[in-house]
């Protein structure tokens, strides 16, 4: 089995240095990058198979480099950053992040996410945000059963036209499920795509998160039919979110 290789993307270099140890101490090949020039030539060389991506790149916007990779690849990206914003994360995994760590973190845990999103990506579970960001041509104006979600502003229209009052956690949840339509959703996995390493695993929070939710989004909320219940496993959203242009969403 070839070695997989890993982009470590940071301008401190102690950080970087710390990455390489602790992922070549576990047989993994690292490539260094301190900015989207380096990520650049990075790529240029070889494709690596996993991307660690730091957010503050001194004048540089880590989320503006994610972009750009989504752009061309669908490598997996992990952005391990001081940036603990609930913003950032949402945006960052709108753009295609397929996890969030961050600083200071535990290099037994950064080997861990490591390995999870690996496992993920090779078995066919990768989060489907690829297949969306990649037509950043087309607008993040998402269309649901009827709801408007629109990925930029964080903003969820419902079906008679009124914004819906959806916080922070709800969004985040309803982004997770926009970007894995049709894929059974475990509540551990759903906890990691929300909160990242801060979650808890208490099902029980994860639960009365979507039921609030559903009460939001569902035209029956005691008969939920697009986020439903997988026995023994977690949810699902039944439907793909279908993108629609902004133009045409202004003019209708």
């Amino acid at each position: 089995m070839s070695q997989k290789k890993v982009l470590v993307v940071d301008d401190d270099l102690k950080i970087r240095a710390l990455l390489r140890r602790c992922l070549e101490g576990d047989g993994f090949l690292v490539e260094e990058a301190e900015n989207g020039e380096g990520v650049r030539r990075a790529f240029s060389r070889d494709f690596p198979d996993l991307v660690t991506l730091d957010l503050n790149l001194g004048d540089e916007d880590g989320l503006d480099i994610a972009r750009d990779i989504r752009r061309n690849h669908d490598v997996p990206i992990m952005m391990v950053t001081g940036k603990d914003d609930v913003i950032d994360r949402v945006v960052g995994l709108e753009l295609g992040a397929d996890d969030y760590l961050t600083k200071p973190f535990h290099v037994r845990e950064v080997l861990a996410r490591v390995r999870a999103v690996l496992r993920r990506t090779e078995n066919g579970t990768k989060s489907q945000t690829v297949q969306i960001s990649d037509t950043s041509a087309i607008s993040s104006l998402l269309c649901l059963d009827g709801l408007t979600v629109d990925l930029d502003r964080l903003v969820l229209t419902d079906r008679s036209g009124k914004d819906c009052d959806l916080t922070t956690a709800d969004f985040r949840l309803l982004s997770a499920f926009l970007h894995n339509p049709k894929r059974s959703l475990s509540r551990d996995r759903l906890m990691d795509l929300i909160d990242g390493p801060d979650w808890a695993p208490l099902d029980r929070a994860i639960d009365n998160q979507v039921a609030r939710l559903r009460k939001k989004i569902e035209r029956d909320p005691a008969r939920p039919l697009l986020i439903k219940t997988v026995r023994g496993i977690g949810y699902i959203l039944t439907e793909s979110p279908v993108e629609q242009d902004y133009r045409s969403s202004s003019t209708a």
